[in-house]
């Protein structure tokens, strides 16, 4: 068996795969699951939606900690990655990373349980009438949501500082470093903008979603198809 180390190519196209999971997982999660059931503002249908699609809500909350578990190795690789431009600012950014996936929104999924588990107790049902359950489900989905702008704030301080060490590099070229920060920006952007300036959500997560793919879509598919250039 060879000791020899991986090289800077296959553990880009490591990355690039893992990125590809986190996209799939992430993207189901929050954009189809909770995207289809959560009913803003309604707490009823929202409880409904939970109880007839069970299954598929807590399919919702395996695929997101699927995608947090592989960003915990992504974070590493892309430190290992740009160490050589800068080992500090490498170091940052994947702390920062680690921090908003791993480590928060991963707890922050105690929520998206819980909003299904105050509809489905039975000890719940013996305490609350139904309406009040269906307020609790809701209210739980919102702390989510917040949670979730959370960790997007520190998200996106580590893609505006990987943006900068691929703009720096040699490894890729610098327009996926521009993209990236440019991404980075939005979800900044969008975590701020909803806590400080309610009544915006829905054109901030578009931006969001066009910056994202612009970004993280096409730096996942270079690393996939190229891996990074060879010094």
């Amino acid at each position: 068996m060879s000791n020899h180390p991986t090289t800077p190519k296959q553990r880009a196209r490591l990355t690039g795969l893992l990125y590809l999971v986190v996209i799939i997982c992430a993207g189901f999660s929050q954009g189809y699951v909770r995207g289809t059931i959560v009913v803003p503002g309604d707490a009823a249908q929202t409880a409904l939606n939970i109880l007839e699609q069970g299954g598929l809500f807590r399919l919702g909350l395996a695929t997101d900690l699927i995608a947090f578990t592989a960003d915990a190795v992504i974070a590493v690789l892309f430190y290992q990655l740009f160490k050589p431009v800068s080992q500090t600012l490498s170091m940052v950014a994947a702390a920062l990373r680690l921090l908003a996936h791993p480590a928060i929104a991963s707890l922050n999924l105690l929520n998206h349980y819980m909003a299904q588990h105050v509809l489905e107790s039975t000890d719940w049902a013996l305490s609350h009438s139904p309406e009040q359950l269906y307020d609790w489900s809701l209210l739980f989905m919102d702390a989510h949501r917040a949670g979730y702008l959370i960790a997007g704030a520190l998200f996106g301080l580590h893609c505006l500082l990987l943006g900068i060490l691929i703009y720096r590099s040699d490894l890729i070229p610098k327009a996926f470093g521009v993209l990236m920060s440019l991404a980075g920006l939005t979800y900044l952007m969008e975590t701020f903008g909803v806590f400080l300036f309610p009544g915006h959500d829905a054109w901030l997560a578009l931006l969001v979603g066009g910056a994202a793919a612009l970004g993280e879509v096409s730096l996942m598919g270079y690393l996939l198809a190229r891996g990074v250039r060879e010094r």
